[in-house]
C-alpha cells in the first residue's frame, strides 16, 4: 500500500504556494504598469504597494524553497527550473521598481527639491503607509500559515487513517500466521495418520504372504502323503 505522505504532500503545497506566487505575480505587475501614468502621492502610494506586493512575492518564494526540499527527486528537476524562472521574474520586478522609485521628480511633484528632508506631514503619511504595510504582510502571514495549518491537519488525518490501515494489516497477518500454525499442525496429525496406515498396510501384507505360504506348503503335503 503506498504512503500518501511520501510524495503528494510536499508537491501539493508546492503548488499552492506557487498559485498565491501567480495571484500576487499578476498584482504587482499591474501596479508597475500603473506607476509611470503617476505623479506624487498617488505615485508615491502605488510605489509603496508594488514593494509590498514584490515582499509577499519574496515571502512566497522563501516557501517554495523549503517546500521544494520535500519533493521527490524524480520530479525536483522540473521543478526547480519552474523556481528558478520565478525568482528571475522577481529580480526583474525589483529592478523595474527600483527604476521607478528613484525618479523623484515623479515621485514628489512640484514639492520635489534637492533638499532630502521631508515635511512633518509627509513623515506622518510615511509612517501611515508602513503601519498599513506591517498590517497587511501580518494578515498575509496569518492566511499563510492558516492555510499551511489546514494542510497540516489533512496531512495528520491521511497519516491516522494509513496508521490505521497498517494496524488491521498487520492483525490480517498474525491471524494468517496463527491459521498457518495450526494447519502446520493438522499436516502433522495427517502425515501421522498415514504413515500409521502404511505400517498396517505393510503388517498385513506380510501376514497375507506367510498365510497363503502356509497354505500351499499344506496343499504340498497332503498331496505328498496321498501319493506316498
Amino acid at each position: 500500500m503506498a504512503n500518501p505522505l511520501d510524495t503528494d504532500a510536499g508537491s501539493e503545497l508546492f503548488s499552492s504556494y506557487e498559485a498565491e506566487f501567480k495571484l500576487v505575480q499578476a498584482d504587482l505587475t499591474q501596479k508597475l504598469d500603473q506607476i509611470p501614468e503617476l505623479n506624487g502621492e498617488p505615485r508615491k502610494a502605488a510605489i509603496g504597494a508594488a514593494e509590498r506586493a514584490l515582499e509577499e512575492a519574496d515571502e512566497l518564494l522563501g516557501q517554495m524553497r523549503l517546500e521544494k526540499q520535500n519533493i521527490p527527486s524524480s520530479s525536483r528537476p522540473k521543478i526547480n527550473q519552474r523556481f528558478r524562472n520565478l525568482e528571475t521574474d522577481v529580480d526583474t520586478y525589483r529592478r523595474k521598481l527600483r527604476t521607478l522609485a528613484d525618479d523623484r521628480a515623479a515621485l514628489f511633484g512640484s514639492r520635489y527639491t534637492d533638499d532630502p528632508s521631508s515635511t512633518p506631514s509627509d513623515l506622518q503619511l510615511e509612517q501611515r503607509q508602513q503601519l498599513l504595510s506591517g498590517t497587511d504582510r501580518l494578515d498575509r502571514s496569518s492566511q499563510r500559515l492558516r492555510s499551511s495549518q489546514a494542510l497540516a491537519n489533512e496531512t495528520e488525518a491521511i497519516g491516522a487513517g494509513t496508521l490505521a490501515d497498517l494496524h488491521q494489516q498487520r492483525e490480517r497477518i498474525a491471524h494468517t500466521g496463527q491459521v498457518l500454525y495450526e494447519s502446520e499442525g493438522y499436516v502433522d496429525r495427517s502425515v501421522k495418520t498415514l504413515r500409521g496406515m502404511a505400517r498396517r498396510m505393510a503388517t498385513n501384507r506380510v501376514i497375507t504372504i506367510a498365510i497363503i505360504t502356509v497354505l500351499v506348503i499344506l496343499i504340498f503335503f497332503v498331496i505328498w502323503a496321498k501319493f506316498r
